[in-house]
C-alpha cells in the first residue's frame, strides 16, 4: 500500500516507521514545518495538502495533526478522493459537514479518538462491565485518565469515547462530570477527571466500586506503536474490502472491528 502521511510529528513518524516495517511505502508527507530536504526516503514533502501534487500515487492517507487544521485537511483530501484515516480529535462538531462531503465525493473515511486496537478492545470490555454493574445499585461507576504534560486536550478523546459508551449502556448514570468536584456527586453523575503529569503514558481506568469490593479495568499504552498499527490496518480495511468493492462513506474504528469480529 502507498501511504500519504498528513502531519509529521511524533505520531506521523511512528506511522512511517510502522508502515515501512509492514512493507508499505510512504509516497507523500504533508507538514508545514517539514523542509523539502527532510522528506522521508522515497517520498516527497509538501507544506499543504493542496500543494501535494503526487497524492494520486497514494492508496490512502493517514491524518494526525491538530483540531484547528484537521477539517481543512480532510476536505482537501476528500476533494482528491483519497481514502482517509483520521486520528486527530477535537473536530467532531464538524462531523455532519464532513460526512456530506465524503458521500458527495464517493470516497471513504474512518475516524476514531484512538486507533489502538487494544484500546478498542478495552472499550468493549469496559462497556460490557458497566452494563453488568448497572443491574447492581451498590456499584458506583467512575474512573480517571492520566497523560503526559505535553498533551493538549483534556479530557482525552479516548476518555470521551469511553464515558459516552458507558452512559449509553447504563440507566443510573446520565451525565459525565470531567472537572474537580467540590461537592458530593449526584447519583446520576459519572465522575471522570483528568491528570496531566511528567512523561506518564496514556492511562484510562473505569472503576466499579461497592462497599464490599472494587473492580478496576485499565488500559495503559506503553508507546505509540499500537496507534500506528491500528491506523494502518484501518487504511487497508478501507481500500481492500474483499469482493464487495471499494468502501464508500464514513466509518468508525468500532464499526471496522465489529465487522472483523463478527459482532
Amino acid at each position: 500500500m502507498n501511504i500519504a502521511i498528513i502531519g509529521y510529528g511524533r505520531m506521523g513518524k511512528m506511522i512511517e516507521r510502522t508502515a515501512r516495517e509492514e512493507g508499505h511505502r510512504i509516497v507523500t508527507v504533508v507538514d508545514p514545518l517539514l523542509p523539502d530536504s527532510a522528506a522521508p526516503a522515497g517520498s516527497r514533502a509538501f507544506k499543504t495538502v493542496e500543494e501535494a501534487e503526487n497524492l494520486n500515487e497514494a492508496d490512502a492517507a493517514v491524518e494526525f495533526t491538530r483540531p484547528g487544521t484537521a477539517v481543512a485537511n480532510i476536505m482537501a483530501l476528500v476533494k482528491r478522493k483519497i481514502p482517509l484515516v483520521v486520528g486527530t480529535t477535537g473536530w467532531y462538531d464538524k462531523m455532519t459537514v464532513v460526512k456530506e462531503a465524503v458521500e458527495a465525493a464517493g470516497t471513504s473515511l474512518v475516524w476514531s479518538s484512538n486507533f489502538s486496537l487494544g484500546v478498542n478492545v478495552f472499550y468493549r470490555i469496559a462497556w460490557y462491565a458497566s452494563r453488568l454493574a448497572d443491574s447492581f445499585p451498590e456499584y458506583d461507576i467512575g474512573g480517571y485518565e492520566l497523560h503526559h504534560n505535553k498533551k493538549m486536550d483534556s479530557p482525552s478523546g479516548t476518555a470521551k469515547t469511553l464515558v459516552e459508551g458507558v452512559l449509553s449502556r447504563t440507566g443510573r448514570k446520565k451525565r459525565a462530570v470531567w472537572d474537580i468536584l467540590e461537592r458530593q456527586p449526584a447519583a446520576d453523575e459519572l465522575h471522570y477527571p483528568s491528570l496531566r503529569i511528567g512523561a506518564a503514558p496514556g492511562t484510562h481506568t473505569l472503576i466499579l466500586d461497592s462497599p464490599a469490593d472494587t473492580i478496576e479495568i485499565t488500559h495503559r499504552a506503553r508507546n505509540r506503536e499500537g496507534f500506528a498499527s491500528g491506523a494502518i490496518r484501518a487504511a487497508l480495511w478501507l481500500i481492500d474490502p474483499g469482493t464487495k468493492g471499494p468502501r464508500r462513506g464514513v466509518f468508525t474504528l468500532d464499526e471496522m472491528l465489529g465487522e472483523i469480529l463478527g459482532v
